[in-house]
């Protein structure tokens, strides 16, 4: 990891901007290196992972993981995949799960970690508000229509298909959505194990 990248590690792992509202206090999770090939945009930690330090280190992770068709050292190898949440740190309970994430990570860090990755790395939007900030325009599509779209309704293939991607959350309550939708593992996941396969070539 070049000094650059280093000290922006550093200057995300002592932000304290949204400290007053995280009910856990702060704790920025997140994994980059200037060789990431492949960048996963997610939501924010939950409580396991604010716990353990670790990204995706929960049943979500697992299932993401099989998607991806990706064994652990690769997937927590930052040469090879960035993990930029849009919020950094656990942001507590609402009436049905996690609140959404913190509004301040996304504007003050975002940018900076995209500016240190490779142009011809691989982006994947896992859930709607990754969606929503980098596919501003499929914001009045539903979560179903955009990976749809995006994954089958385009004459391209995998090798040759746009480099950012959505996907649904892999939440245990994805397994209710995926029971609906049987072409997301007929016909996504291959795709998307393809796109992964080839940047890891």
């Amino acid at each position: 990891m070049n000094e650059q990248a280093a000290n922006l590690h550093r200057s995300i792992a002592a932000c304290t901007l949204c400290a007053e509202h995280l009910p856990l206090g702060p704790r920025p999770i997140v994994q980059f290196s200037p060789k990431s090939r492949i960048l996963i945009i997610g939501q924010a930690p939950g409580t396991r992972v604010h716990a353990s330090g670790v990204p995706w280190d929960d049943d979500s992770g697992d299932r993401l993981r099989d998607w991806l068709g990706m064994e652990k050292d690769a997937f927590y190898d930052p040469d090879v995949l960035a993990l930029m949440p849009m919020g950094f740190c656990y942001p507590g309970k609402a009436k049905s799960g996690d609140a959404p994430p913190r509004k301040e990570c996304a504007p003050a860090w975002h940018d900076q970690i995209l500016a240190l990755l490779p142009q011809s790395r691989l982006t994947l939007l896992v859930g709607t508000y990754a969606q929503t900030q980098y596919l501003p325009e499929t914001r009045r599509l539903s979560l179903t229509q955009r990976v749809q779209s995006a994954w089958l309704d385009s004459p391209e293939t995998a090798t040759d298909a746009p480099k950012a991607f959505p996907l649904p959350h892999p939440s245990w309550r994805v397994r209710m959505w995926m029971a609906k939708h049987p072409w997301y593992e007929a016909d996504v996941l291959p795709r998307l194990r393809e796109a992964v396969a080839v940047q890891l070539a």
